[in-house]
């Protein structure tokens, strides 16, 4: 009879730790609406999946992480609500489909669905995630689209004076793209984060400081060739080597660090309409980000978000 009551009481021991973790706990609210420790497990498993060299972080790192861009979608939707009242959904759905197969190498949705076994990761919770990633961006078009300067004649002369240096290089390039709120310091927020790139990487450091919508991504640009950038950028990046970061450039939305990954020679034979053509792509993409920060900003900046 003993035994049985011990055997009971460890029953009831355990299943009460079991209960205790599996309530959903309210953790954070933003405006409205709430975020919940459930919410926050989701978002790190999703940003995991899409990264997952997010695991070589502390959990406790990865949850910061994984709060950050609940926040930033929370935001966001809300906005996209106001803006979007009737939607084609079959298009967007099959852009966005269409990029995330490319993004994890996959040719259909059959493979695709075979990477999310034994995730816990809905399918459809990652296509709805990348609608309103794609929605945002149309509402920044719409919205700032005719506010879009570019001097075509300048790039147009700039370009041909960058041609005829003798030698020109491509760049494969990460940014971090920070912020200093009004409680913080320029000096400590900059040394806060290169001792985390120190301690873990550019990588997690992107994902965790960065403002720009590159940070999903670890902040991996790509890519970019040397015509496409501004002669101070180019002066920048012929100063430092590979693996090597730069200096914060002050920028209209925050502080900007660069670091490149990989460098090559480009090709001598340049195609002057084609470059022309897309530095003027570079350029117009360059403004609507900084547009998209900057509107960011203001809505996080007029949205109340309680701790719990």
């Amino acid at each position: 009879m003993r035994n049985i009551f011990l055997i009971i009481s460890i029953f009831i021991f355990f299943f009460n730790i079991n209960q205790t973790h599996s309530k959903i706990l309210i953790k954070y609210k933003i405006g409205d609406e709430i975020i919940t420790n459930k919410d926050i497990i989701n978002e790190r498993n999703y940003l995991i999946f899409l990264r997952p060299g997010l695991k070589e972080l502390s959990n406790e790192e990865i949850m910061k992480i994984s709060i950050n861009s609940l926040i930033r979608e929370m935001i966001k939707i809300k906005e996209i609500e106001k803006v979007f009242k009737n939607i084609d959904e079959d298009m967007i759905t099959s852009g966005v489909k269409n990029k995330l197969f490319n993004f994890k190498n996959v040719n259909n949705e059959e493979e695709f669905l075979n990477l999310l076994n034994g995730t816990n990761i809905d399918y459809k919770d990652i296509i709805k995630k990348m609608k309103y990633e794609a929605l945002w961006n149309e509402l920044i078009f719409q919205k700032y689209g005719s506010l879009i300067k570019i001097n075509k004649k300048k790039l147009k002369l700039d370009l041909e004076a960058k041609i005829l240096n003798n030698k020109k290089y491509e760049y494969n390039i990460s940014e971090i793209l920070f912020e200093v709120e009004k409680n913080e310091k320029y000096e400590i927020k900059y040394k806060k984060i290169l001792d985390y790139i120190k301690y873990n990487n550019f990588k997690s450091a992107a994902t965790r400081f960065s403002i720009a919508s590159s940070a999903n991504n670890g902040g991996d640009i790509g890519w970019i060739k040397e015509t496409l950038l501004s002669t101070e950028l180019n002066t920048i990046l012929n100063s430092i080597k590979k693996n090597q970061i730069t200096r914060p450039i002050k920028y209209p939305s925050g502080y900007l660090i660069l670091r490149i990954n990989d460098k090559k020679e480009m090709k001598q034979s340049i195609d002057i309409k084609k470059a022309l053509d897309e530095a003027i792509n570079y350029e117009r993409n360059k403004q609507l980000s900084q547009f998209s920060i900057l509107l960011y900003k203001k809505l996080k900046q007029n949205t109340k978000i309680n701790e719990y």
